[in-house]
């Protein structure tokens, strides 16, 4: 039996992050979901970034040929119709419900497991228009392949109605990104920003993360890129 893919954080990962976006990518912390080549199609976020700003979107997606899938299912008014099914279905706005508390669940787990904590200012606040609402099926399809199917149901739904552009048990990464030349500079990533440090000088680099968040004038959730 194979062994689930890895989702340590890797120097190549980022820079596949950041050509599949092309630009630097920051505060990833870990690999959501791979590609069955190895490629990273979604990116684990901090819950509060390094200039202290909340961020709730814990799974991104980054994969050009998936994205654009996705956008396309977007575009057909695909989330007007989930969101009207979820005031209209008690069974699917339940399991939509869970999905959410599941979502809290794993991004507090990250939240420690990436030395910042908890993040109070986004308590209860997850992504992509959960628990009540459908706003960002990338959001959801994020969910749905980092925490496989079942999940999360509109994320499973998402993906199944993406099949004519991009299945699980195949690579669409040839020619997806640009891969000649140099990456946009990863020195924002929280891993290159981290590595090497003391867990003295890691304490001190979280609490001035706290005292930026504290002196923030902003202090409402964001959904900013990573």
């Amino acid at each position: 039996m194979d062994s689930a893919p890895s989702t340590e954080l890797t120097s190549s990962d980022l820079d596949t992050l950041s050509r599949q976006l092309g630009r630097p990518v920051r505060d990833v912390v870990e690999i959501g979901a791979r590609c069955v080549c190895g490629n990273p199609l979604v990116a684990t976020t901090a819950p509060r970034l390094s200039n202290g700003i909340p961020f709730p979107t814990t799974y991104y997606l980054t994969h050009p040929v998936i994205t654009a899938a996705v956008s396309r299912l977007e575009a057909s008014g695909l989330m007007a119709e989930m969101t009207e099914r979820l005031e209209q279905d008690p069974v699917l706005a339940a399991q939509y419900a869970q999905a959410h508390e599941h979502y809290l669940s794993v991004r507090n787990a990250i939240g420690e497991r990436s030395g910042t904590g908890p993040v109070p200012e986004i308590d209860g606040v997850s992504a992509g228009g959960m628990p009540t609402r459908v706003k960002c099926l990338h959001v959801l399809v994020g969910h749905s392949l980092a925490a496989g199917p079942g999940v999360n149901p509109l994320g499973d739904e998402a993906l199944d109605g993406i099949a004519q552009w991009w299945t699980r048990d195949r690579c669409y990464c040839a020619g997806a990104w640009d891969t000649a030349g140099s990456a946009p500079d990863r020195e924002l990533s929280r891993h290159t920003r981290t590595q090497g440090l003391t867990p003295e000088e890691l304490e001190i680099k979280r609490a001035n993360r706290r005292s930026a968040a504290d002196a923030a004038t902003e202090t409402t959730a964001t959904t900013e890129e990573p």
